[in-house]
């Protein structure tokens, strides 16, 4: 459903189809065919939020809640929901996801958020000269229009910017486009508090040029089921592995409790044929350090195995092992392909 857009928000958005250049310091103007809607502005009745004051900081005892802010009901347009002025235009392909967690910071510690991201360099269009100040108070605008506050200005700590980039799956580098230069340059959070998510927008520019990182809340959505042991056996028979229906932990080797069930099922297997010996192997998508990806698939088929033996398997009849992203049964350019990379396996042996 389109919304109406006040002449002075008024925005050019582009998501071109090419190859992902980061940090680039000027492109060609882009359609505005393919520009996503822009919010609303608020109505007469519905003085706007002013986005260009901080939110009130809470007291050290009381981190900062998004929950704590007034609930924005203003009608929202299509996700990224915040476009941009014109003359302004993303200089790299946005990078999105469907679902990813990245950190934000709040002024007290970093907030990890995961839902949908969108993720972009912004430059200035031919013939345009780049100001952080018009994109910053654009940005303000557009915020304040969706009932939004910013909760921090400024430069981010250096404790904060070690700490990113340690974040799981390398996100630093992943989202550098929307990040910016947070090691040399302030940036602005803001938060759009919405009564079933959070939107978090994270600015960060300089003199000629800039990065906009756009995440919104959403719970993961968990669509695996349990695959019963005579389902496993049937696939063991049929093609000599199966993929377990385990979840995780985010970044970790914690079988997560709502796994438990699945696990019963390969015990059950077991107990059903003494004779099978299976090794339990790990995998994970492309995104990240290669070597911590091995590292971490070692660790879930280990998590596996012991899982498997505190049930009273014997530890003769398993093996663990991890390879990573070096074996995928699927496309990493998608978010489908990455989830169905992330896996365990049993295969069968001898």
């Amino acid at each position: 459903m389109q919304k109406t857009v006040a002449p002075a928000l008024a925005l050019a958005f582009a998501m071109g189809l090419g190859a992902c250049q980061k940090q680039e310091a000027t492109q060609k103007a882009v359609s505005t065919s393919a520009a996503p809607q822009a919010a609303s502005a608020p109505s007469a009745t519905t003085p706007p939020v002013d986005a260009g004051a901080a939110a009130p900081q809470p007291a050290a005892s009381r981190p900062f809640d998004a929950a704590s802010l007034p609930v924005s009901s203003v009608p929202l347009g299509a996700f990224p929901y915040i476009a941009l002025p014109a003359g302004y235009v993303t200089g790299t392909k946005p990078d999105v996801a469907d679902f990813d967690q990245v950190p934000f910071w709040t002024g007290d510690r970093l907030q990890p958020v995961e839902g949908r991201i969108w993720s972009a360099h912004i430059a200035a269009a031919e013939g345009k000269t780049f100001s952080d100040l018009e994109l910053l108070r654009n940005i303000e605008s557009v915020v304040a229009s969706l009932g939004g506050r910013k909760i921090f200005e400024g430069k981010l700590p250096q404790a904060a910017t070690d700490e990113m980039k340690e974040w799981p799956r390398d996100v630093v580098t992943r989202y550098n486009s929307g990040l910016g230069d947070i090691w040399n340059q302030p940036v602005q959070v803001f938060v759009v508090h919405r009564a079933d998510r959070d939107i978090w927008i994270h600015l960060c520019s300089y003199q000629f040029g800039g990065g906009l990182l756009i995440a919104e809340t959403k719970p993961l959505q968990v669509t695996a089921g349990l695959l019963p042991a005579s389902e496993l056996k049937a696939q063991i028979d049929k093609a000599g592995k199966v993929a377990l229906q385990v979840h995780f932990a985010t970044d970790k080797a914690d079988i997560l409790p709502d796994s438990q069930p699945q696990i019963e099922q390969v015990v059950q297997l077991l107990q059903q044929d003494a004779a099978l010996k299976l090794a339990v192997n790990g995998h994970t998508d492309d995104t990240g350090d290669a070597a911590r990806n091995k590292t971490l698939s070692e660790g879930r088929a280990r998590a596996v195995v012991a899982a498997l033996t505190a049930r009273g398997i014997d530890a003769s009849r398993l093996s663990a092992a991890g390879f990573g992203a070096e074996r995928p049964v699927a496309d990493n350019g998608t978010q489908e392909g990455k989830a169905n990379n992330r896996r365990v396996e049993l295969v069968k042996q001898g």
